[in-house]
């Protein structure tokens, strides 16, 4: 049975260092038990003060590959590039020294490349050891987002490829992002989020049951994997 684990901190910073610290436990874990670790980062303001802690820990950098849960198809050269935003925020310090694997695929567009993209993710992360979901206002997570057409598609759990083109009716620029069953695959799965108003919208979705309105439920209220809640 599943079970919903909520961290509460009164600042940012308390949750940015009991977080980090896990993370890097986990991480060295992982290294110990087979070599190499995997970590799976959201993009989004919210976490980067965890990435400007967790890039100092002193970790085997070095066995380390980063990846994705999801990804704006544009350049990594583009403002709002998740890829960007990870490099410049995690992969400094002693993390400079981590291996990347993003989702993008330069000259080729997302539908066209969801297998080349689910390929090279299984090949460089899989298995995933650590992935850290955010929360949209909307209740997205990923690039999950309410009432997508493809959604269905997206919470199909056996489905072969684990990345998805999302074409999102609220947000700018095509996706790809994680399925859910390739999120749920983690070994150990994080949501991160801040403020009184996403307080609000996990409550209500963790009282719902509907997971077109409100994506993030497909994690929250499932049976297959642990997740671990941190709000500050």
């Amino acid at each position: 049975m599943m079970s919903k684990t909520m961290h509460k901190f009164d600042k940012r910073e308390e949750l940015v260092e009991e977080l980090s610290s896990r993370i890097e436990s986990q991480l060295k874990e992982a290294i110990l038990t087979k070599g190499k670790a995997s970590l799976i980062v959201s993009g989004g303001s919210t976490p980067k003060p965890l990435f400007e802690r967790l890039r100092r820990a002193p970790i085997e950098w070095d066995k380390v590959t980063i990846g994705l849960c999801d990804e704006r198809w544009v350049p990594s050269s583009h403002e709002d590039s998740n890829e960007s935003f990870v490099k410049r925020f995690l992969l400094q310090d002693k993390a400079s020294k981590a291996k990347f694997a993003g989702m993008y695929v330069e000259g080729i567009n997302a539908d066209e490349a969801e297998g080349l993209c689910s390929k090279k993710l299984k090949d460089s992360l899989w298995p995933f050891d650590v992935m850290i979901l955010g929360m949209g206002t909307d209740a997205h997570t990923a690039s999950l987002f309410p009432n997508n057409e493809r959604l269905s598609e997206a919470f199909d759990e056996n489905r072969e490829n684990i990345c998805i083109s999302i074409k999102p009716k609220t947000a700018p620029h095509t996706r790809m992002s994680l399925s859910l069953g390739a999120i749920l695959s983690s070994r150990h799965l994080y949501l991160h989020f801040e403020g009184k108003d996403k307080l609000a919208l996990y409550e209500a979705a963790v009282g719902g049951d509907d997971r077109y309105i409100m994506p993030i439920r497909s994690v929250l209220n499932q049976n297959n994997n642990d997740i671990e809640v941190y709000f500050a």
